[in-house]
């Protein structure tokens, strides 16, 4: 895949976004210029997601950018979605690429090389990899911080998306490290102008 798609991946969230909906929170980073979307929701149902992820593709079609969903390999599918992003433990990465062959774009969690090396064997497009710093979008998170990173980037060929506690003060540190891109939260639909947040960090990222 492209990895400049990956250079501003933004994820809604209705807690972190209110009380702006999922879908206007996508609306105002595909504005300040993010490349793609991730829907994330744990607890909705797949209905109701389906139905997000449809009006939000055509938000991101309409301005060059790409939508994917997070686990919910049979929602990304049904919403004409552009990929699917797994966890380590969601659905298997080598059974998602036979139910969904290429163009249809899948990425994939790691958090060390051997994992990375997996996912390149299996198929992925694209790995997420992180927390590269502290966040608070996640407890359970660990932190392989910018060394952990750089291991990761020296052992695949994969586009990597860095994600975890990124901002303006250490963006430019992330894509030294070997990132192709950030994916943010906070930094962008938690911020008060959320169009302003994403133009400014997708300066940074490709300077």
């Amino acid at each position: 895949m492209d990895p400049s798609t990956l250079r501003l991946y933004v994820i809604p969230d209705r807690v972190i976004g209110s009380p702006r909906s999922l879908a206007e929170q996508a609306s105002l980073a595909l504005d300040g210029g993010a490349t793609a979307i991730q829907l994330r929701d744990k607890t909705m149902p797949s209905s109701e997601m389906a139905k997000i992820a449809r009006s939000i593709t055509g938000l991101c079609h309409s301005r060059g950018a790409k939508l994917f969903v997070n686990d919910r390999l049979e929602v990304a599918l049904t919403a004409g979605a552009d990929g699917c992003h797994l966890g380590q433990s969601d659905y298997p990465l080598s059974k998602a690429r036979k139910v969904a062959p290429r163009p249809f774009l899948l990425g994939l969690s790691v958090h060390n090389p051997e994992q990375a090396r997996i996912a390149e064997e299996e198929g992925a497009d694209y790995i997420g990899v992180g927390a590269v710093f502290p966040t608070g979008s996640k407890d359970d998170t660990s932190v392989i911080g910018l060394d952990g990173l750089r291991e990761i980037a020296k052992s695949t060929t994969l586009p990597i998306v860095a994600i975890g506690g990124i901002s303006v003060k250490n963006v430019r540190s992330v894509m030294e490290a070997g990132a192709s891109g950030i994916a943010v939260i906070s930094a962008v639909v938690g911020r008060p102008d959320p169009t302003a947040s994403a133009r400014e960090l997708l300066e940074l990222v490709k300077s």
